[in-house]
């Protein structure tokens, strides 16, 4: 009989092969990478480059400092994200919750309610991020905000929620300006950080 690392490794190239939800939390509870879950399918999701993880590193640290004290919790690459409406297991880039945390029922390693997501695009995974998951994550009735990076080049698109089923678009490609973060906010003001600053160390020429 086979085990459920080998029968995902099939699934890698057997599109026809689906698995229930608990088959896959099983999964990700033995293996040493880390997996989607759309719904059925299960897929292995790639390593990040240096750019990448510069990137995401460089926005949750700004993220983490200045909102210390305040009700707000910061979660990073490997924190597991469930979107019941979509049937999706998925691990964000970076995540905010407002307030406390919210856990899928019968678990401790898996949040349901983030405020703000924020991707690094990657050739492989840039139409998805933009179309299907931003599809995904809408479904999520705390969710408000979405920030997308490009890794390749200076280009951030940033989309937040003013009125039901209504998203402001905002784009940003100068490292001098300012990004607005509309879902946190402390006090009189939003959070706010410089472009340069989420692009800090990182080398367009190795991409």
């Amino acid at each position: 009989m086979k085990s459920l690392v080998e029968k995902a490794m099939i699934a890698q190239v057997d599109e026809t092969k689906y698995y229930t939800s608990e088959e896959y939390l099983e999964l990700e509870l033995n293996s040493q990478e880390r997996h989607e879950y759309l719904d059925g399918e299960i897929v292995v999701m790639t390593g990040g480059t240096p750019n990448h993880n510069k990137i995401a590193g460089n926005f949750s640290a700004a993220l983490n400092f200045a909102l210390k004290r305040q009700p707000y919790q910061v979660f990073i690459t490997d924190q597991r994200l469930w979107i019941p409406e979509k049937r999706i297991y998925t691990y964000p880039d970076v995540m905010v919750v407002g307030g406390e945390l919210q856990l899928q029922e019968g678990r401790k390693d898996t949040i349901l309610n983030p405020l703000l997501v924020i991707e690094v695009l990657s050739n492989s995974t840039k139409s998805y991020d933009k179309d299907d998951k931003f599809a995904a994550y809408r479904t999520i009735s705390t969710f408000q905000e979405y920030i997308l990076i490009d890794q390749y080049k200076v280009h951030i698109e940033q989309y937040f929620k003013t009125d039901k089923k209504r998203w402001t678009f905002v784009e940003y490609d100068d490292l001098n300006e300012i990004i607005s973060l509309n879902s946190i906010n402390f006090g009189s003001s939003n959070f706010e950080i410089v472009i340069a600053d989420i692009y800090d160390k990182v080398n367009f020429e190795e991409a």
